[in-house]
Order: structure tokens, then sequence, then C-alpha cells
């Protein structure tokens, strides 16, 4: 288990495999948080009324997983990680039913190093924690400012917060909800987080082992495709890494964008290969994520779009634990927003920024009490594939999601079942 748990680490937000095969080249520039502006109406004025809202969002800019080896290092010194004053918040971490956090493994791999200026990989930095809150005061626009839906005042009896039990997330989660409401807060702030093996959050190799027969094998064939396999070569040679080497796209490009995204200093030749190493990076991931098979992003996140899916039906049908629950915030990674945003057809084909958020609206039609689902990403309304609108009626919905959704009686049993000889 040992060797299972500091594999997640090793791969860290690369971990869980997605994409398409397609690729639109876009130049790579320095991760920024997400920014955007939703211009749908939550005024009284509007046909439409916002019932509830779910809020899926990448953690912020962190220090690299792992450094590119042979290069000049980054110096990922302490001061980088100092919370603002304006991020605290009074907040607990639990478990799902409120009692202790649940052990942390992926996070103790984490500790096991210690990164060039002395502190650990994938820590949440200072400039992470800025971009959450920016992203916090940007839902309070739209969500107490603009429309009073939600309370100015933190109250977790109407906002349900969630995240993987990874430092960086928990964090993340702390700053939205500083700057949602602005450290108001009418009790502690719990933040939920499950344990390691049956986390939903992130596709989970390792509490499911049909995800890691499917696509696990596939992460070392990517590297020999002829193609990745001869750009990998050639940018090693060009980096001056030593062919013996353990080093992918993947792994370049997590050290590559922390650099940038810091402001600082990258190996210069990245500055040539900037573009490629994205574009390899997503072929990579194209073919360990194997688009063209439903059941791969099916154990991705299918139980996680179950749980949105129940959501909806509870709020609608009255039978929620918590009546007055008006928003429930996920905090988690790029790599559960990929194969959500592939299962809806609006992944953009872009790795998605730091404090990235899909959001999902569920409305109701003033009129007819008709159910409708809005989804935005990174700010902007979409039409999600197989939807006849942007207010997209509720059953249509259900339908686009019913083909990758597992409950989680058929999650576990996906998971659990065998395939013969091709079960290493």
């Amino acid at each position: 288990m040992k060797g299972l748990w500091g594999g997640a680490a090793a791969l860290g937000s690369a971990s869980v495999a997605f994409g398409s095969m397609l690729w639109s080249q876009q130049k790579t520039k320095p991760e920024k948080a997400a920014t955007g502006s939703n211009l749908a109406d939550t005024s009284a004025d509007s046909p439409y009324e916002l019932k509830l809202v779910q809020i899926l969002f990448r953690h912020g800019a962190r220090t690299p997983l792992k450094s590119i080896p042979d290069v000049m290092e980054a110096q990922w010194v302490p001061t980088l990680l100092e919370p603002p004053p304006h991020t605290s918040i009074d907040y607990v971490v639990t478990d799902l039913q409120g009692g202790p956090r649940p052990p942390a493994p992926i996070e103790d791999s984490y500790r096991k190093n210690i990164l060039s200026g002395g502190t650990f990989p994938g820590q949440l930095t200072t400039l992470g924690m800025q971009q959450l809150y920016e992203l916090g005061k940007r839902l309070r626009g739209r969500y107490i400012e603009e429309s009073d839906f939600l309370t100015s005042t933190f109250n977790p009896a109407e906002v349900y917060v969630r995240s993987t039990n990874i430092v960086r997330t928990i964090e993340s989660a702390k700053c939205l909800v500083a700057g949602l409401f602005q450290q108001k807060q009418k009790a502690i702030v719990p933040i939920l987080t499950s344990e390691a093996e049956s986390e939903i959050l992130y596709p989970n190799y390792h509490g499911c082992k049909m995800l890691k027969i499917l696509c696990g094998h596939r992460w070392a064939e990517s590297t020999t495709l002829p193609d990745i396999a001869a750009d990998l070569q050639s940018i090693q040679s060009e980096l001056g890494i030593a062919a013996h080497q353990k080093v992918d796209f993947i792994l370049i490009r997590d050290d590559m964008v922390a650099r940038e995204t810091h402001g600082l200093p990258c190996p210069q030749v990245l500055d040539t290969w900037r573009d490629k190493v994205e574009q390899r990076a997503v072929d990579m991931m194209c073919h360990i994520f194997e688009p063209s098979k439903r059941e791969s992003l099916q154990l991705s996140v299918g139980p996680l779009l179950h749980m949105l899916v129940d959501n909806i039906e509870e709020k609608l049908q009255g039978t929620s634990s918590e009546p007055s629950r008006k928003a429930f915030l996920y905090s988690a990674h790029d790599t559960t927003l990929i194969p959500c945003l592939l299962a809806l057809g609006i992944f953009d084909m872009r790795w998605p920024p730091y404090a990235a958020d899909l959001t999902v609206e569920l409305h109701q039609n003033r009129k007819t009490n008709e159910a409708f689902v809005k989804v935005s990403y990174v700010g902007e309304d979409q039409l999600i594939g197989g939807c006849s609108a942007v207010y997209c009626p509720l059953e249509e919905f259900k339908r686009v999601l019913s083909t990758y959704s597992l409950s989680p009686e058929d999650y576990h049993s996906h998971c659990n079942r065998t395939v013969g000889p091709t079960e290493p």
C-alpha cells in the first residue's frame, strides 16, 4: 500500500488520467487564477429562481510535485507559503460524519521530500491562497451582493464544504470561504474529508481496482509512443537530463508552470519548448485516459456526478437532511475537473488553471416550477452537450450525465469486478 500512495503523490494532480484525442494548439502561459464574468441574471426579474448551487473548484497555485532532474532548481522558500491575514477563518477538518480527520497518506508522502529552498512538494502558496480568496469574492458578488441568495455570514446549515484530504485543497477551501463571506461566520467552518480509499473527489486508482487496471499500464506506455518518445528524448538532451532519469512531459510541465506562475527562474530551453510540453502532457493523458472507453470516465467521476444529481433531487423533493442548505463547495483538483468537463461535453482542451471552478446551478421557472440546470466554467455559462439551451431542462441534464454517472453500489461493483488475464 505504501508504494501505491507514494505513486499517487508522484503523479499528484496529474495522477488521474484525462483528455481527448484532439489537441487545440494554445500557447502555454503561466497559470493564473481563473477569472470570468457570469452574465446570467439572478435578480427577481429573471424568469428563473435560483434554488441550489454546487461549486467544484481546483486548488490555487502550489509548489511543484517534483523538480525537473539535472536542471537548476528553483528556491521554494517558506516565505512563499505565508498565509495572508484576510484569508484567516476559524475552521475544523473532520471526516464525513463530523468525527476526527482521517489519515492522509498522499499528504504524508509529500512530506517525505523537501524541495530546494526548504518547503514540501504540492503545498499551497501565498499566491494560491490569494487566488482562492479572489474566487470567493467573485462568488460573493453573484450569490450575496447581486442576488441575496446566500446570507452574508457563513452558516454551516446553509453551506456545505468538502475537500480532498490534502493540505492544499483544505487550505484552498478555507481561503474561498474567507473571500465568499469576508471572514464573517456564524460558527466554526467544518471542512469535511473522506477516507483515502473511498475518496470520490478525484479518480481514485487506489480505491478502485478496475480503474487502476484500465489506466495503470497505459501511464508507462504513454512515454513510449513514437512522437512523445522522440520529443522526450530531444527535450531531455537539450535540458541536459541524464538518460537514466525518470522524467516525462507531465513532470516537466508541472515544474515549469509552478515556476512561471511564481516568477521563479525557468531553464531557458523551455522558452522554445513551452507549447510542445503542454501538447505532449495532454497527449500522454489522452493515451492514459482512453476517452473512447466509457468505463474509464464512469470510474473516474461517476460517483461524483451521481452525488451532484442526488443533491439536486433532494433539494427539489425536500428530502435533504439540511432543508436550508443552498450551496455545496467541493475543493478538488485539475484531474477532478477535466473528467467532469469531458462528461459534460465542454472540455476546452486546456489544462484547468489554478482556482478554476465548475459551477452547477439548479433553477426553477417561477411560473411553471419546471427545473433547469445551468453550468458555468471559470465564470462563463456553458451549453452542455445534449442540452437544448444554457438553461438545461433537468431531465435533459440527467440524461447527459446518465452515460457516466454511477451510484455507490454500481461503482463498487464495477471497481471490484475482475477481468481475468488482463488483471495485473
